[in-house]
């Protein structure tokens, strides 16, 4: 059995890890730790455990979580999560990181876009980003993940072949998306509230958004160059999921069929990437571990359009997967795959 620990199981993605772990045949949750909530137990925080999951909620040292424990998912905020991520390791746990804070691949890009010194910096650029259809091999023998942002899945799943391939263009590509509420995380705002969210739908942190520079770094990987890319987030009143439209330029003489033909080729034996002929809907991906793509053309443009669950795919299901991949595990276990 592996021993999963939750360090900050407050949360949404917290919650959704640990539904997934406990479908995982190989999987026992050994701990969960919450500052807030020490000495509670995991079915007073989230009821919807109740008689499935009955372990005291601790404040559990990051060398007691170790010592536990054969892997961390880490569900902290950014800036909260590296410093306590770098204890876990320094004591012998292996570490998927649920922040941001080891996904970019320089401690100056963090510092630019997050407004802070790394406080690990060292491990920037080093560890393995947490897709497994792309990263695999680097996620197998690793020892700490950073799991992606969801926005950017949505973007670097479809973008990334096509680079790669050398059949879209790396300048003027456009990433707009749309978010379900859960994108905010749990903790009480304003702008989550109930009455702002209703019967409404906006735009974002238009021109600052975070996932910005995520996205550029990942694709800029396999373009061998960084795109120049506009990533635009908007907030759609619903629960959960993300669809993103993407809007690129071929490079010369290539159509929309190659496009789909290598989007086919390049993800025909990863089973939680589909490529659809019929439009992406945030319904059809709900609650899975899928991502959805369909390509589209006009006037000289390629439409890409992805969806997937911004908690499962985007976050939970991804850390999972990645788990999978370090300890060999079948792939989809626990994923309903």
């Amino acid at each position: 059995m592996i021993r999963a620990g939750i360090v900050g199981c407050s949360g949404y993605t917290a919650i959704e890890c640990i539904k997934l772990l406990l479908r995982h045949p190989n999987v026992q949750i050994v701990a969960a730790t919450s500052r807030q909530a020490n000495g509670a137990t995991i079915d007073d925080m989230h009821p919807i455990l109740q008689g499935r999951l009955q372990i005291v909620v601790e404040d559990l040292t990051p060398q007691a979580i170790a010592e536990r424990c054969d892997v961390a998912f880490c569900c902290l905020p950014h800036g909260a999560s590296a410093p306590i991520v770098s204890e876990i390791l320094a004591a012998g746990c292996r570490v998927i990181d649920l922040s941001a804070d080891y996904r970019l691949s320089t401690p100056q890009l963090y510092q630019q876009w997050y407004g802070e010194a790394h406080p690990d910096p060292g491990r920037l650029g080093e560890t393995p980003y947490g897709l497994p259809e792309l990263f695999r091999d680097s996620i197998r023998s690793a020892k700490l993940i950073a799991n992606p942002g969801c926005y950017p899945t949505s973007a670097i799943l479809p973008l990334t072949p096509l680079v790669k391939h050398g059949l879209i263009q790396t300048d003027g590509i456009v990433v707009d998306s749309k978010s379900g509420a859960s994108g905010a995380g749990r903790t009480a705002k304003v702008t989550s509230l109930y009455a702002e969210i209703n019967e409404a739908f906006s735009a974002y942190s238009v021109g600052n958004h975070r996932h910005q520079p995520e996205i550029i770094d990942i694709v800029g990987r396999f373009a061998g160059t960084f795109p120049k890319l506009i990533f635009t987030p908007h907030l759609v009143p619903m629960d959960r999921g993300i669809l993103s439209t993407i809007y690129v330029r071929p490079t010369q003489g290539t159509t929309a069929n190659q496009v789909r033909e290598c989007l086919c080729a390049f993800y025909e034996k990863e089973q939680f990437v589909r490529i659809r002929s019929n439009l992406p809907n945030t319904k059809f991906v709900a609650h899975t571990n899928y991502c959805d793509i369909a390509v589209r053309e006009n006037d000289g443009w390629i439409i890409l359009v992805s969806a997937l669950d911004n908690l499962i795919k985007g976050a939970s299901g991804a850390a999972v997967q990645c788990m999978n991949v370090m300890f060999d595990q079948q792939e989809a276990l626990g994923l309903g795959a």
